[in-house]
């Protein structure tokens, strides 16, 4: 029998305590050799809307203690999985976090907010369509994002009520397929679809494959900038265009 080493890289991973797809898309996309560890973290009310005052909670909330959980496993590299977490607060808001992360583990860090950014860049594009389960107030804010990092966005949708913190990850991988297709724009260069907690990494090929543009979502994005950091070869468990500029 051959066993995988374990030693190409360990991968740490701060998600949110309701979140339940975070954890398999980043198993799934897993780069072979590597190990994945999670620290669930609070921070928000699971019985309310997560709406823009609650996610700019959960960004602003102390995670010294999840930092040296997640520490205890000596990652190369620890992500921040909650997009609306520091869309909510702007761009310096995220570099700032992605410094403390980094600062309080000692390893490479990564927001899920900055890798969608970083994605954006390094295809090249500056104009995107978005869409995400979140509260049209959430949406804005992640547009004016888009926007600090001097990227236009000329189309958004959402998923057109209200979702609570279990509703997001309880969409069907279908219906991310058709909340895609509706955000779709004749001057869309690529289709951004928001939230560690939808089920998108799934269905980026099938959507790639029908409206012939890049699809960037937060987990996929997550772990692009990781794979594009620490040096990890491109493998038949990661999707989308995206992973064609390794």
């Amino acid at each position: 029998m051959t066993y995988e080493t374990r030693t190409r890289a360990k991968i740490g991973v701060l998600v949110p305590f309701t979140n339940t797809n975070l954890e398999p898309d980043m198993i799934l996309m897993r780069c072979p050799d590597t190990t994945v560890h999670f620290q669930r973290m609070g921070g928000y009310q699971v019985d309310k809307i997560p709406g823009s005052d609650q996610m700019a909670g959960l960004g602003a909330s102390d995670i010294s203690h999840d930092l040296k959980m997640i520490s205890g496993v000596r990652p190369d590299v620890v992500l921040y999985g909650c997009t609306s977490a520091t869309l909510t607060h702007g761009h310096s808001f995220d570099v700032q976090l992605a410094y403390d992360i980094k600062a309080g583990s000692g390893a490479l860090s990564f927001t899920a907010a900055g890798a969608l950014v970083h994605a954006i860049k390094v295809l090249g594009l500056s104009k995107v369509s978005f869409s995400s389960p979140y509260l049209e107030e959430i949406n804005t804010k992640a547009v004016a994002f888009l926007s600090q990092n001097q990227i236009t966005t000329v189309k958004c949708t959402n998923i057109g009520r209200e979702l609570g913190n279990y509703g997001q990850g309880e969409l069907t991988p279908d219906e991310v397929f058709d909340l895609a297709c509706e955000a779709d724009h004749p001057e869309a260069e690529a289709i951004v679809l928001s939230c560690t907690d939808m089920r998108s990494v799934e269905v980026v090929d099938r959507i790639e494959a029908v409206l012939d543009k890049p699809v960037l979502t937060s987990n996929q994005a997550m772990m692009f900038a990781l794979m594009h950091a620490l040096g990890l070869p491109r493998h038949g468990n990661v999707p989308g265009t995206l992973f064609d500029y390794l």
